[in-house]
């Protein structure tokens, strides 16, 4: 009988990797292609934060209510709790990180600033994600729009009153900007 030992049997259905084996994933991060390692099960707001160090994302709820870990995959605000990592593989991802060009503050987060509408911050960066993709699409908002936009998020701080103060500010000044840049070119 011989004694070379036999492979293992493998158990695991066919297609179905064992924990703790690792995939790389290569996802364009503000504008830098950037890559880490994760288990397929891996969240992309754990890969974020804990492999790439975009520790702006916050978890919140882990179930997609509280908007805390808002980012923009491709160009529009998404849930990153509510994504596998593996599922983001060759995507474009924007954190808030990505909204200070040069180590300053963008329009929307000076705003915030100017209406003081952030307090403890844990939601803040989830609500900026929301508020710049929603400027995007409805660049001249009301008030009511962007109620009903922010009611994908919770903040225990602020009341929201601020935060649509802010909201309504930015769009107004860009609004002026685009006349003021009209007018000029005319």
């Amino acid at each position: 009988m011989s004694k070379t030992p036999k492979a293992p049997v493998s158990t695991m259905p066919q297609g179905i990797q064992p924990r703790g084996e690792r995939r790389r994933i290569t996802v364009t991060l503000n504008g830098r292609e950037r890559s880490g390692y994760c288990e397929p099960r891996d969240l992309m707001s754990d890969f974020l934060r804990h492999e790439l160090g975009a520790t702006g994302t916050h978890v919140g709820c882990e179930h997609g209510v509280c908007g805390a870990c808002t980012v923009h995959i491709d160009g529009v605000a998404a849930r990153s709790c509510l994504m596998l990592a593996v599922q983001a593989d060759g995507r474009r991802i924007e954190t808030v990180e990505g909204l200070a060009p040069d180590q300053t503050l963008g329009d929307l987060q000076q705003a915030f600033q100017r209406h003081h509408a952030l307090q403890c911050g844990f939601c803040t960066a989830g609500i900026l994600m929301s508020c710049a993709d929603y400027l995007k699409r409805v660049p001249d908002p009301n008030e009511a729009q962007v109620r009903d936009m922010l009611s994908g998020h919770l903040c225990r701080c602020t009341g929201y009153t601020p935060i649509v103060a802010a909201v309504l500010d930015v769009a107004a000044r860009r609004r002026e900007a685009q006349e003021e840049k009209e007018t000029s070119d005319a």
